[in-house]
């Protein structure tokens, strides 16, 4: 049967995440609805990483099997026609019977905003978290550095989280700061239930001055989640893009939005 890959970006505030479950509405029951309209037949979606109630995506994809015929941009304004305004999907691709959304997929990069002044934010009150106090941007960055690297991430996995193994490989690791914006940005192999909010908390707390940029590193070597800081809101979290061998030949993940200025 052939297989078709999407790429999809929307906003998660409305929703109880992207895994289907029998209560509450979720991405995934929404998109694949909208499929099955365009196919003219139920489609089950395999995702690259499932976000959690309130989380956002640039760059998530998944793939499906289906007999229908349609073209990619039918199938990418067919299925956007049928979507909520807080879901589109960007991109359709046929690829190789073998492709798997989350198997095949060597990286994935998070982000994580901030909106840090004294005044919250109206317009971004659901896509970005609120911290009143001073951030030290370069207390941040510093700590972060310290998460670089082949580690057990154990001090920062949701205690529900169900992955096998809590060794992770952190490819990069970043904070910047742009005018009252703080972004936080990290690409793994691959990251644990909660991990990019429990690292966004610990870098707030350091950024706050509340711990010394080389609290990161007691944190990671404890290996106790009870030892961290509090896990950030899910608001301020992005699935900013997936990267895959390139010989699927899947169109470039996408750059992001700019940080509000």
């Amino acid at each position: 049967m052939p297989r078709i890959a999407l790429g999809i970006e929307y906003d998660g505030h409305a929703y109880h995440g992207w895994q289907a479950q029998q209560s509450g509405r979720t991405l995934q029951q929404i998109t694949e609805q909208a499929l099955g309209r365009i196919a003219a037949a139920p489609v089950h979606l395999t995702c690259a990483g499932r976000t959690d109630a309130g989380v956002h995506a640039y760059g998530q994809v998944a793939h499906f099997d289906t007999e229908a015929q349609r073209s990619p941009r039918n199938w990418v304004l067919g299925t956007n026609s049928e979507l909520p305004r807080d879901i589109s999907v960007r991109w359709a691709l046929p690829v190789a019977p073998h492709f798997h959304a989350r198997c095949c997929a060597e990286a994935r990069t998070y982000r994580y905003l901030v909106v840090n002044r004294t005044a919250r934010s109206a317009l971004w009150a659901e896509r970005a978290a609120w911290v009143h106090r001073p951030l030290d941007a370069a207390r941040m960055a510093q700590a972060a550095a310290m998460l670089k690297g082949v580690h057990d991430f154990s001090a920062f996995r949701a205690a529900d989280c169900q992955a096998k193994s809590p060794i992770r490989r952190m490819e990069r690791i970043s904070v910047e700061r742009h005018g009252d914006w703080i972004a936080i940005e990290a690409t793994a192999n691959a990251f644990l239930h909660h991990m990019m909010r429990n690292i966004a908390g610990l870098l707030i707390a350091i950024g706050k001055g509340d711990a010394a940029p080389q609290w990161a590193q007691e944190v990671l070597a404890g290996r106790d989640r009870s030892r961290n800081a509090a896990t950030a809101p899910a608001g301020g979290l992005y699935l900013l893009a997936v990267r895959y061998p390139a010989a699927f030949a899947l169109p470039a993940p996408p750059p992001g939005t700019a940080v509000p200025a």
